[in-house]
């Protein structure tokens, strides 16, 4: 039955992602037949999801859900169901999300040759996953590959390839893993796909380098994905690709703008992507951690918790910064006990081992390690090996054997420096210098210790830059400005021009402008005169003539 006209228009709308177009013309449109209503409504739901309406998409699903299925056509009705669970999962609301796959298995049972069961099985598939039957999501996965190769559907074989490449790499397998999601991806540059199965597969595979530490691969992705999701610019997919760049702006040291996109990531999420938006607000909270905005931060992760139900690992480690050791270990040691997948326990296991020592519980920081270390060797990741040669260290200088500490610090370091993450460089340099320290060559500590500063400095981790000092016994500049920074600042104090400086330091202009903007950040600052006042309070420069 073809369409009537004002629905064909608005299905021409949706396919040139104009939602809003797509919408009004969907709703222009009076109801017809029961068949010609569900339609209207389908379209409806469509257009509000990816105007990020989902309160509305979701009335508008449910309403086409109840009118196909009583006009008996079952495979639209479980294709509405399917995607009722996919909306009340982006809702955070599991036991209401199970109901309607359910609804989904009844109605599309039997009816085994289309893309609508194809499309119910990757989410079964995705739910055996997520509780770790991994035979069984490796065979609903496998058998949406072969139904969307059957049907020709590459909506559905790419689906499906993320969904068996995510369960391989799950598996210990990351090399097969990710050759599955690069074919899935194939589909998505070649644009065979629709706006939404393009956008779970980018988001996966991004994912997927996150989880591997992959993270030059994450950049390449990154930047591709944020080319699509600019034509999508009321999609929910632009404010989970931030949360995707701000972890990767964060491990390549880039702290004040990681900042800035997983703020806005939190603000495009809030209403419609709850799993989302509360990962947003956990990597805003550890960014600002690591940038020694400690009460910015505690607001984030309160943030975080409110819409996850539950604190997030992140936030013990803000708590261990603030002294409060007892509240961090409830905190780490709740995330450890839920966290079940090996790939989930590995970011836990290194903060819950740093946590147990600094409250001197060495035996249970001991079985972190020992586990941690297991589950690196048997995926053979380079990061995890990283964290795990780095947590391994920082157990031994606990257990007060510096040699030990230092070959595996050593070992860590160059992992780390292959990596190119200058803050776990800079960390790991911090350690170094103990064990150095503790080994009697005040020397080589005292050049780890000052690399690892300046390194801090470097990225703006002034909470750790400040640390590192402590260790050192030196006396830091304010605010955590750099050496340069406070070279600037006082050639400002003296009156100089951006040009001036430029001249005096042997700068660009540029580099002169983003010296002083990171200096007004810094400070809290907004203009000359109020840097220059904060420069002869602090004592960077004398007199004032």
């Amino acid at each position: 039955m073809s369409l009537p006209s004002d629905l064909t228009s608005a299905r021409e709308a949706c396919d040139r992602h104009d939602w809003q177009a797509a919408y009004d013309a969907a709703l222009a449109v009076a109801p017809g037949d029961d068949v010609e209503a569900a339609e209207r409504l389908d379209l409806l739901a469509d257009a509000a999801w990816w105007l990020g309406r989902l309160e509305d998409c979701i009335e508008h699903r449910e309403a086409a859900y109840r009118t196909f299925d009583d006009a008996g056509d079952c495979r639209r009705a479980g294709m509405c169901a399917v995607w009722l669970y996919e909306h009340f999962c982006f809702k955070a609301r599991p036991v209401i999300a199970g109901g309607w796959l359910r609804r989904a298995r009844r109605a599309l049972q039997g009816d085994e040759e289309c893309v609508e069961y194809g499309a119910l099985i990757l989410r079964e598939a995705e739910v055996a996953h997520g509780s770790g039957e991994l035979d069984r999501a490796m065979a609903l996965a496998a058998e949406g590959i072969e139904l969307g190769r059957r049907l020709r559907s590459a909506d559905l074989e790419a689906e499906a390839l993320q969904a068996m490449g995510r369960v391989l790499i799950e598996r210990g397998e990351a090399a097969e893993g990710l050759a599955h999601l690069d074919e899935a991806m194939l589909f998505a540059v070649e644009g065979r796909l629709r706006s939404y199965s393009t956008g779970k597969v980018y988001c996966s595979l991004i994912g997927a380098c996150k989880e591997l530490g992959d993270l030059r691969r994450a950049a390449e992705w990154t930047e591709a994905t944020s080319r699509w999701a600019e034509s999508h610019p009321f999609a929910i997919f632009p404010g989970i690709c931030r949360v995707h760049r701000a972890i990767a702006l964060d491990a390549s040291g880039a702290l004040l703008d990681a900042e800035r996109e997983a703020s806005q990531a939190c603000v495009e999420l809030i209403s419609i992507n709850v799993p989302n938006a509360a990962a947003a607000f956990a990597e805003v909270g550890d960014i600002r951690r690591r940038l020694g905005d400690l009460e910015r931060a505690d607001e984030a992760f309160a943030r975080a918790e409110e819409l996850a139900g539950q604190p997030c690992a992140g936030l013990a480690l803000l708590r261990l910064a603030q002294g409060r050791i007892t509240q961090a270990r409830e905190i780490i040691g709740r995330c450890h006990d839920e966290a079940a997948l090996p790939l989930a326990r590995t970011r836990v296991l290194p903060l819950f081992a740093q946590i147990a020592i600094a409250d001197g519980d060495i035996d249970a920081a001991v079985a972190a390690v020992v586990e941690l270390e297991d589950i690196a060797t048997t995926f053979g990741i380079a990061m995890l090996l990283a964290s795990a040669r780095a947590t391994r260290g920082r157990l031994e200088l606990a257990l007060g054997d510096a040699a030990a500490a230092r070959v595996a610090l050593q070992d860590a370091l160059a992992r780390w420096q292959e990596l190119d993450v200058p803050y776990e460089v800079a960390t790991t340099r911090t350690l170094l210098g103990q064990s150095y320290r503790e080994s009697g060559d005040d020397s080589a500590a005292a050049s780890s210790f000052a690399a690892a500063e300046a390194l801090f400095d470097q990225i703006g981790a002034r909470l750790d830059a400040s640390q590192t000092r402590g260790l050192t016994g030196r006396r830091g500049l304010p605010a955590g400005l750099t050496e340069r920074e406070a070279e600037v600042l006082r050639l400002i104090a003296a009156g100089s021009t951006n040009k001036d400086i430029a001249a005096a330091l042997f700068l660009s202009e540029k580099t002169v402008s983003r010296h002083l903007s990171n200096i007004f950040t810094k400070l809290g600052v907004s203009s000359r005169s109020a840097a220059t006042a904060f420069a002869f309070e602090h004592q960077l420069v004398t007199g004032r003539g």
